[in-house]
């Protein structure tokens, strides 16, 4: 039986504290402490960049989105094609910052570990665009990918919907409404360490309020940003573990991390789903923290980051194959 009670170690794994001893020392401001626009800068600056996993094609495109052009990056792992899954991706960054470039690396890491192309949405971000714009730009995009499939060498019978944080969001999000409306259908979902809740009414968001790169403040900071009003906070699209009925949803993958004030709130959503007769493959990694799905390649590589793929490129393959 799948565990949703998920705890943390007794530390954060040895290089994950290497890279927290790091990112203390750092003599910069607190993200939450200036405006959106420098932070998506310091984001940008510190980001770990791109993984040196080279791709046959990594193409920068524009699709139509509710507000113009809509830009994507297509990943694409294989020179001869055949019919295959896509994984249409969604950054994290609090809805307020990150971008195709800060998740270069992880796009690349899942295409070539799965073989299927991913494309990696750059949706509207907050404050200048809150809530729903990012959903909306996320299910234009899946309406897109359902269309475009073939022309990718994908079946648009076997499209996933994936992201972590925000983006984790953003991927459960744009499920429930392609339910609702009877939108395109997606074949499995991928949502690491995702927003889903109330997170502040869980332990893990007191317990790891502060001291393990994302704080309880910065979250806060990001859900302001994004949630315009009390209405939107309590909008089943923006908050999907509200959603009284999440059954008839795809198959989740669900990931988090030990020392992550969200990890309760990924967790609770798997048991939504599980209770709900969603099949749902629940994985916590105890030593890990927020924003591990980005270490992966040097200077900051966590092994049990890289091990996290392992999870979901065998989740994928062995539904979608």
């Amino acid at each position: 039986m799948t565990a949703f009670s998920p705890t943390r170690a007794g530390a954060p794994d040895p290089d994950v504290q290497s890279f927290l001893e790091l990112y203390n020392s750092l003599d910069m401001p607190d993200l939450h402490e200036v405006s959106p626009q420098q932070a998506r800068q310091l984001f940008d600056e510190f980001g770990a960049g791109p993984a040196d996993i080279s791709l046959p094609s990594v193409e920068n495109r524009t699709i139509p989105g509710p507000a113009g052009e809509l830009p994507v990056r297509v990943y694409d792992p294989r020179e001869t094609h055949s019919e295959r899954p896509l994984v249409l991706f969604f950054h994290g960054g609090g809805f307020a910052m990150g971008s195709v470039d800060t998740h270069d690396g992880p796009c690349r890491k899942l295409a070539i570990e799965t073989g299927y192309p991913v494309v990696s949405v750059d949706y509207r971000l907050a404050p200048e665009h809150p809530f729903p714009a990012a959903l909306r730009d996320s299910y234009a995009a899946l309406e897109w990918a359902a269309a475009t499939a073939p022309t990718l060498d994908a079946d648009p019978d076997r499209l996933v919907v994936a992201g972590d944080s925000a983006g984790g969001n953003l991927a459960a999000a744009t499920a429930l409404l392609a339910r609702d409306r009877d939108g395109p259908d997606i074949a499995h979902q991928v949502l690491v360490y995702p927003v889903t809740g109330n997170a502040p009414e869980t332990d893990s968001y007191e317990e790891n309020a502060e001291g393990y790169f994302l704080t309880a403040d910065l979250m806060d900071w990001y859900r302001d940003l994004y949630l315009g009003d009390d209405i939107d906070a309590g909008n089943v699209y923006a908050r999907p573990r509200l959603c009284r009925d999440l059954s008839g949803l795809p198959p989740a993958t669900v990931l988090t991390a030990g020392f992550d004030p969200l990890r309760d709130d990924g967790a609770a959503y798997a048991e939504r789903l599980d209770r709900a007769n969603v099949p749902v493959s629940y994985h916590n990694f105890p030593g890990l923290i927020h924003g591990f799905f980005n270490m992966i390649s040097d200077p900051v590589r966590v092994e049990n980051a890289v091990a996290a793929y392992d999870v979901v490129v065998t989740a994928l393959t062995d539904r979608l194959s």
